[in-house]
């Protein structure tokens, strides 16, 4: 029986795919790789292409729009989930590529809600990546923990008072998807007297790494959409 695989690509460095990521792609039939809209060029793909010989393998991109709210987004899902299981019925792996991992904040993950339900007996193995919270800390030079310092990951987009406890409650505070709401985060920051101790860090880990810690030259910008801000109380 063919099977699915969901491979974590890492933030952007193709050298920071682990070596079974790199066997996987290079051996499958198929990959199929998401994109935020029809025009829009797979970032996933672009970090795997070294690894893939398109004489032999063939080439999926599914749409994965990229918005807060997630009404209407099913049919992509739908779309994406039996193009996969149609091949798979062939006898033909699959590997899914996401950036970073595929257990955390990925696309993956509205696949794998469909394929746990609809077709139990098609085997899904996921191959871990590296996230881009790992990349973005040692491109910032901001370790994320020690000792017993306590870390909290969550998309930007979280209420503002449960965010507001967040950063008072943890050493470091990861925040996820805060382009769009940047200039709402950093001015809870300055409230605060957190605003001193973040890094600004889009594309980690690619050839356009950007990494900033004047966060004040960052407002009424628009921001990459690959972004985070790490908060570190004790930088």
């Amino acid at each position: 029986m063919a099977r699915i695989y969901a491979v974590g690509v890492g933030p952007g460095d193709p050298e920071l795919l682990t070596r079974k990521a790199e066997r996987i792609l290079r051996q499958v039939p198929v990959i199929c790789a998401p994109a935020a809209t029809a025009g829009d060029s797979s970032h996933a793909l672009s970090i795997v292409e070294p690894f893939l010989d398109r004489s032999r393998q063939e080439v999926l991109v599914r749409i994965f729009p990229m918005k807060k709210d997630q009404e209407g987004l099913d049919e992509f899902w739908e779309d994406a989930a039996e193009t996969m299981i149609s091949q798979v019925r062939q006898g033909r792996d699959v590997a899914f590529i996401t950036i970073g991992d595929p257990f955390l904040y990925s696309t993956f993950l509205y696949l794998y809600r469909i394929f746990r339900e609809r077709h139990p007996d098609i085997t899904i193995e996921v191959v871990p990546g590296v996230s881009s919270i790992n990349a973005a800390a040692v491109a910032a030079g901001m370790p994320l923990a020690a000792a017993s310092e306590r870390i909290a990951v969550l998309p930007a987009t979280f209420e503002e008072e449960k965010l507001r406890q967040t950063l008072l409650d943890f050493d470091t505070v990861v925040l996820m998807k805060v382009n769009r709401v940047f200039d709402r985060v950093y001015a809870l920051l300055k409230e605060l007297g957190l605003d001193g101790s973040c890094a600004f860090v889009s594309r980690a880990g690619t050839n356009e790494e950007r990494v900033v810690f004047d966060l004040d030259s960052l407002v009424g910008k628009k921001l990459d959409y690959l972004s985070l801000l790490i908060v570190k109380k004790s930088s």
